[in-house]
């Protein structure tokens, strides 16, 4: 399947969030996955209040599980290392464990529709372009 991120985050995530996705065109863009599966932050704006809470929690909650446990494991778990992994590192230093591991879930739900998308394989490592020798 192509849809693995990593051994066992990505077959964990991409089962769930193709079935529950169906057709990659229904939705125009990557970004707005998050919301679709309730992984973006709650706002209550009245006045002169602008308040953020935690997550909505819309949508599909086994997909949301799915992509919060792919997360929890590609930062507890996997030892390879990738953007992806030091991206929610950085996270997880300035915002806390927890709150890393939401954001990283709906970044591997974004990355998996682009995939689906596009046709494309997650790549671990940047791959550099070649010199020209001259």
């Amino acid at each position: 399947m192509r849809y693995t991120l990593a051994s066992t985050a990505g077959c964990q995530a991409g089962s769930p969030f193709k079935s529950a996705v169906d057709d990659p065109s229904r939705i125009a863009k990557s970004k707005a996955v998050g919301a679709l599966f309730g992984l973006t932050p709650k706002k209550y704006q009245s006045g002169e209040k602008d308040v953020t809470g935690g997550i909505t929690r819309a949508g599909d909650e086994m997909v949301r599980t799915a992509l919060y446990e792919a997360a929890n494991v590609l930062l507890s778990r996997i030892t390879r290392f990738s953007k992806l992994k030091r991206w929610g590192m950085d996270v997880a230093k300035r915002r806390g464990s927890k709150r890393a591991k939401v954001a990283l879930a709906r970044k591997i739900g974004v990355i998996l529709h682009r995939m689906w998308i596009d046709g494309t394989t997650y790549r671990w490592a940047e791959t550099k372009p070649i010199a020209a020798q001259g």
